[in-house]
């Protein structure tokens, strides 16, 4: 899955929402508390199983205002986990956040931000309800999670103050790190805001080891900056998978770093630092923009590069 930008008035539009969240907490210093964004918000929180349907069901029994179902037809709801393995709700009638139990500790952060996102965003009030197959369609199914998870990107990491750290500092998988701990958030999410807020050609890519034996989907998400995607619209992740297949090695860690070159509009070859880190579930790797490529022919006809 690729990154994709919103148009700049639904970015300030949403952005104007989390800078009031924000404003009312006083601009706190990272690493944001979600129960206190929960609390000024009013919103209430549980959890279900994704594995239990009899779990699932007595959570929705449970999810009534004075003795009246707030759901009409629970069905759909549990229907709605099972078929797209949903980890995070968010049920409006009720102001509920629900999140998986089986959701591993360190992505229930971004799942609750995530559905905080839903909630603050009233016109997703009207596409959280009913059967999504026919109600919602694919292009706008995308474009409702992109904004909720843009809405939570700039909450957790506090809008422009993890943009001017970004930006403070050349951008590299040591800094990336860094800023995950300052933030409180993942590895994963902290590369992929990092990718999005820097000023320069880079990219991000989630997928499995280049050296294990390829699944079904090796490729999990590609995140592109804004100058990356307007200089190199070509460049794809599976391109970009099979360079690191080619140097990439070790099983946990850092697993490679190289310079590799990609190719721009114009038909100009650019230089890239990519380096790739194995967590041993998937890959995080992290390219960032150097130099153009220039090629000369000295003595002997050998090229070389500057």
């Amino acid at each position: 899955m690729q990154n994709r930008y919103l148009d700049e008035r639904t970015a300030r539009d949403i952005d104007t929402r989390i800078t009031k969240i924000l404003n009312d907490l006083d601009n706190p210093e990272p690493p944001l508390r979600l129960e206190h964004v929960r609390e000024l918000l009013k919103l209430d929180f549980g959890f279900y199983s994704s594995s239990n349907t009899g779990a699932i069901a007595e959570t929705i029994h449970r999810l009534k205002v004075a003795g009246k179902q707030v759901i009409s037809r629970p069905s759909l709801l549990i229907d709605a986990i099972k078929k797209w393995q949903l980890k995070a709700l968010w049920v409006p009638d009720r102001k509920r956040i629900l999140l998986d139990s089986e959701l591993p500790p360190a992505k229930q952060r971004w799942g609750e931000a995530h559905e905080i996102g839903h909630s603050v965003l009233p016109w997703h009030d009207a596409v959280m309800h009913g059967d999504m197959k026919r109600t919602l369609s694919l292009a706008c199914e995308e474009q409702v999670e992109s904004e909720a998870n843009f809405a939570a990107g700039r909450l957790l990491f506090l809008q422009d103050a993890f943009v001017e750290h970004v930006r403070s500092s050349p951008l590299t998988f040591e800094s990336v790190k860094s800023l995950s701990k300052v933030f409180g958030n993942t590895i994963t999410s902290t590369l992929w805001r990092a990718v999005e807020s820097t000023d320069i050609a880079a990219f991000g890519m989630v997928s499995q080891h280049p050296k294990h034996e390829m699944s079904s989907e090796p490729l999990r998400y590609f995140v592109r900056s804004k100058k990356f995607c307007d200089l190199f619209p070509g460049v794809s992740a599976m391109q970009v998978f099979k360079v690191l297949q080619t140097f990439c090695f070790g099983n946990r860690g850092p697993i490679g770093k190289s310079d590799i070159c990609f190719v721009d509009l114009s038909g100009t070859e650019h230089v890239f630092f990519v380096e790739a880190f194995f967590n041993s579930h998937e890959t995080l790797t992290l390219g960032v923009y150097r130099r153009t490529k220039v090629s000369s022919f000295p003595q002997g006809g050998k090229t070389h590069y500057s």
